[in-house]
Parts: C-alpha cells; sequence; structure tokens
C-alpha cells in the first residue's frame, strides 16, 4: 500500500502524483527524439522545461543509459525498460483514439489527463469534444505553457479541474458533457494512484455516464510482491544517490499496491461492456521494445491494455 498518500492529498506539477506526469512527459520527449519513435510529442519538451529542476533533467540526458549502466547494468536496462514502456503505452492509447474517431464518436474524456499532449497534438476529427479532468494547479499549468507556445488545439479541449474523488461527474456535465453521446474514455496511468475501492467506484461512474457504443480503454495494475519491491527500491537508492536524485519523489510510495484491486477486464464484463486485453509485455514484444531477461517474463507487476465496448 502506498506510504505518501492521504486521504485529502492534493499536488501542483512538481510535488507528489503531479511530479509523475513530468516524468511521463519527459519520457515522451526523450521518445520523440528517437530516429525510430513510435510516437511523437512536440510538446512535451516544452511541457518539461517549465516544471523546474528534478529527475526528469536526468531522464531527458541522452547518455543517462550509459552511466547508468556503470553503476548498475540491470538498473540501466530497466531504465530503458521504463522508457520503452512509456512509449509503448502511449502508441497504444492513440491508436485507441484513432478507432474510436473512425468509429465516429466525437466525445472524448481523459481522466487525470496530467500533462498529456492528445488534445494539441493528435488529429481530431471535425466536431470533436475532448474533456480532460485533473487537478486546477495541473491543467493550468498545462495551458499556460502551451498557449506561451501559441499551440492551439486540435479539438474544443475543455478542462474540468476536479479532484477524481470529488463529484467529477456533476462537474463533467456542467462543462456540457453528454451521458447520451458515446464516449471514447481514457484511464491512462491513473489506476495505480487509486485504492481497490475507489478503482471500482471509478468504473461505477464512466459505467453510469456511458451509454450503448461507449468505449473505455484502460492501463491496469499488476500487483508486485513486497520483497521484490523493497529490492528494486534499494537497488534505485544506490543510483539516485550517485547521480544526485536523492530529493526525487518515490514513484513506488505514491502508489497503492493493494491485492484486492479488481481484474478491470472481468470488472467490465459483468457490468455491460466487451472488453479485450493485452499484456503490455507482449505489446512491447510486438514493437520491439522488450529489453528485460527472460525472469521478467512473467513477473505478476506488469499491466494490460484493456479496451472495453458498451453493449
Amino acid at each position: 500500500m502506498s506510504s505518501l498518500r492521504t486521504e485529502d492529498d492534493t499536488w501542483d506539477i512538481a510535488t507528489s502524483v503531479g511530479s509523475t506526469a513530468v516524468m511521463v512527459a519527459a519520457a515522451r520527449a526523450a521518445e520523440t527524439e528517437r530516429d525510430d519513435a513510435l510516437i511523437r510529442d512536440p510538446f512535451a519538451k516544452l511541457l518539461v522545461a517549465g516544471a523546474g529542476g528534478g529527475v526528469w533533467d536526468v531522464m531527458l540526458d541522452p547518455e543517462v543509459g550509459a552511466k547508468v549502466a556503470e553503476a548498475d547494468p540491470d538498473v540501466a536496462a530497466i531504465f530503458e525498460h521504463m522508457g520503452n514502456y512509456q512509449a509503448v503505452r502511449t502508441h497504444f492509447f492513440d491508436a485507441y483514439f484513432a478507432a474510436a474517431s473512425a468509429a465516429g464518436i466525437r466525445q472524448i474524456v481523459i481522466l487525470a489527463s496530467g500533462l498529456d499532449s492528445r488534445a494539441y497534438r493528435l488529429r481530431w476529427p471535425a466536431g470533436t469534444t475532448v474533456y480532460e479532468i485533473d487537478q486546477p494547479q495541473v491543467l493550468q499549468y498545462k495551458a499556460t505553457r502551451l498557449a506561451e507556445r501559441g499551440a492551439p488545439p486540435t479539438a474544443d479541449r475543455i478542462a474540468v479541474a476536479v479532484d477524481l474523488r470529488h463529484d467529477w461527474p456533476a462537474a463533467l456535465r456542467e462543462a456540457g458533457f453528454d451521458p447520451g453521446s458515446p464516449t471514447a474514455w481514457l484511464a491512462e496511468g491513473l489506476l495505480m494512484y487509486l485504492p481497490a475501492d475507489a478503482q471500482d467506484r471509478l468504473f461505477e461512474q464512466i459505467t453510469a455516464l456511458s451509454t450503448s457504443g461507449s468505449r473505455v480503454s484502460v492501463e491496469t495494475v499488476g500487483v508486485q510482491a513486497e520483497e521484490r519491491r523493497a529490492q528494486m527500491r534499494e537497488r534505485f537508492e544506490r543510483v539516485r544517490a550517485q547521480f544526485g536524485m536523492e530529493d526525487s519523489v518515490d514513484v513506488a510510495e505514491l502508489m497503492y499496491n493493494d491485492p484486492d484491486r479488481a481484474d478491470v477486464a472481468e470488472w467490465l464484463d459483468a457490468h455491460g461492456w466487451r472488453p479485450s486485453a493485452v499484456a503490455s509485455q507482449q505489446e512491447m514484444r510486438r514493437l520491439g521494445r522488450w529489453v528485460l531477461p527472460a525472469e521478467y517474463s512473467n513477473d505478476g507487476g506488469f499491466s494490460e491494455f484493456v479496451i472495453a465496448e458498451k453493449d
């Protein structure tokens, strides 16, 4: 379970869960620089640059892999895996939105959107509205940075500044959301920050707001053995100390490693959705981005990517 979270905690872009959004944007920025990039995000580096100094500076260092490898080759492989995972995850959900748009869905909701730039970088069909839900300070930071760049959204972007622990369905409706129109929902990089009961409640709320033909796509959460988590934390602490990252957020301590968490595909199947799931390891191998040793292949801590359609 998480040790850094409290029931009423909040954050801006540089603290707590907010800082993880900067890390994810840094991963997208690094991927964009690759010749064989799976995704291109021209706004990622801009969003990172305004967040002040942090672990993301190390993430953007093109030489960091070699430096970490000198300290701990296994940790270097895990660092590379983490960057590859972010690229594969982004690629998967970009494709999900493209398919939803091709099917005629014009109402999009991105839950805990963080520094997601899809409302600016994807080519949305005319008439598409993208609702972004997140903490007020996070949404304001992103809007300000992109406005300074003069970057217009490629859809009708509507920011819904509300904590998902509060009455976000009411806030979404007040912002213009139409429960009678098919919607494409996204929960990417979210569930790990919710305990099991909050995850169930989130999907109950999504289901109540979704008409037939709506879709939802989700990054699930694997449950890691506490012994493995402790081992990895110790190794990462050594590397963090060596590279001067002692003050960076321990992301694992922000997450809920909850063994009672429902299987997302099974939950959706039991509540009027038709789900399909692909293991993240499988998707990474398909795209040529799996770099971990074979011993990690059956680790239960890996996620799945789920897509479901409402009956």
